[in-house]
C-alpha cells in the first residue's frame, strides 16, 4: 500500500520532464493510412506471395496519397512503385510495369530514380529495351534531374542496356559526350565501348551483305541446274520417242514431209542431189539407231 501511495503522489513525466497540471499531453503523430497499406502489400508480397493482393493494396494507397498535397509522402511512393513492379512482375505481366507507374506519375520526368533503375533493368532483362528508350531518354533530358546524384548512373546505364541493345550508336556518342556526368576517364571509356561497337555492327553489316549474296548466288545456280535437269529430261524423252518409232514408217514420214515443204518435183534432175543427200542422212539415222540399240542390249 505503501508504494502503490508513493506512485500515485509522483508526478507524470513527459519527454521534456515532469507534466504540470495545466500542460496538455502531446498526443503521437497519426500514421498515414498509406502506410499501413504499403506495409500490408509488403507483407502480402514477401510473406504469403498473393502478388495479386499486394497489388492492389497499391493501388489503394494510391488512391489516398493523391488525395494530399503535392510533393507529400515521396518515399511512400518510391516504395509502393517498387513492391507493385515486383508483383506484376512475379505475375508475368511485366509488360504493364510502364504504364502502371505511368498511371500514378502521369509524366516521365517525374519518375523516381530508383522506380526508373527497376524498369530499365526489368525491360533490359525481358530483351525489350526499347520499351523504355523514350521514357528515359525524356527523363535524362529534363534539366531538374540532372543535378541528381543518381544521374550518372542512369544515364550510363541507360547507354548500356538500351541505347547499345538498340544500336543507337549516334545517340549514345552524344549523350556521353553531352553529359557533365562522366569524367574524362569514364567518357574515354564509354567512347571506347560504342566504337567497339560500331565496328562490330559493320561487321555484321557486312557479314548479312555477303550471306545474302552467297544466296542469291545459290538460288540462281540451283535454277540454272534446275533448267539443264528439265531439258535433259525433254531431250531424253524426245530420243526415246524417236527411236521407239519403228524405221520404215519413220523414213517414210520423213520423206512425206520433205516432198511437202519443199515442193519438188522427183523425176527432174535438179532434184537428184537432193535425193542424194536425203539418202545420206536416212543412212546416217540408221546407223545411229543400230549402234544406240546395240548399247542399249549390251546394257541390259
Amino acid at each position: 500500500m505503501k508504494s502503490d501511495s508513493s506512485t500515485s503522489a509522483a508526478p507524470l513525466r513527459g519527454p521534456g520532464g515532469p507534466l504540470r497540471s495545466s500542460e496538455p499531453v502531446r498526443a503521437a503523430p497519426a500514421r498515414a493510412p498509406a502506410v499501413d497499406l504499403l506495409e500490408e502489400a509488403a507483407d502480402l508480397l514477401v510473406v504469403h506471395l498473393d502478388f495479386r493482393a499486394a497489388l492492389q493494396a497499391c493501388d489503394r494507397a494510391w488512391r489516398g496519397l493523391a488525395e494530399e498535397p503535392a510533393g507529400t509522402s515521396l518515399e511512400v511512393k518510391c516504395s509502393l512503385c517498387v513492391v507493385g513492379i515486383q508483383a506484376l512482375a512475379e505475375m508475368d505481366r511485366w509488360q504493364e510495369v510502364l504504364s502502371w507507374v505511368l498511371q500514378y506519375y502521369q509524366v516521365p520526368e517525374k519518375l523516381p530514380p530508383k522506380v526508373l533503375e527497376l524498369c530499365i533493368l526489368l525491360y533490359s532483362k525481358m530483351q525489350e529495351p526499347g520499351a523504355v528508350l523514350d521514357v528515359v531518354s525524356a527523363w535524362l533530358q529534363d534539366p531538374a534531374n540532372q543535378d541528381l546524384p543518381e544521374y550518372g548512373a542512369l544515364a550510363e546505364l541507360h547507354l548500356q542496356r538500351v541505347l547499345l541493345p538498340l544500336g543507337c550508336l549516334s545517340e549514345a556518342e552524344e549523350l556521353v559526350v553531352s553529359s557533365a556526368a562522366f569524367g574524362e576517364e569514364q567518357q574515354l571509356d564509354l567512347l571506347q565501348t560504342i566504337h567497339t561497337a560500331r565496328q562490330q555492327q559493320k561487321q555484321e553489316h557486312s557479314g548479312a551483305k555477303e550471306a545474302q549474296k552467297l544466296n542469291q548466288e545459290g538460288a540462281l545456280s540451283h535454277k540454272f541446274l534446275s533448267l539443264l535437269s528439265l531439258v535433259r529430261q525433254l531431250w531424253d524423252s524426245a530420243v526415246s520417242h524417236f527411236f521407239s518409232l519403228p524405221f520404215k514408217k519413220s523414213l517414210l514420214a520423213a520423206l512425206i514431209l520433205c516432198l511437202l515443204v519443199v515442193r519438188f518435183d522427183p523425176a527432174s534432175p535438179s532434184s537428184l542431189p537432193f535425193l542424194y543427200k536425203l539418202a545420206q542422212l536416212f543412212r546416217w539415222i540408221q546407223k545411229a539407231m543400230s549402234s544406240h540399240l546395240y548399247q542399249l542390249r549390251v546394257r541390259d
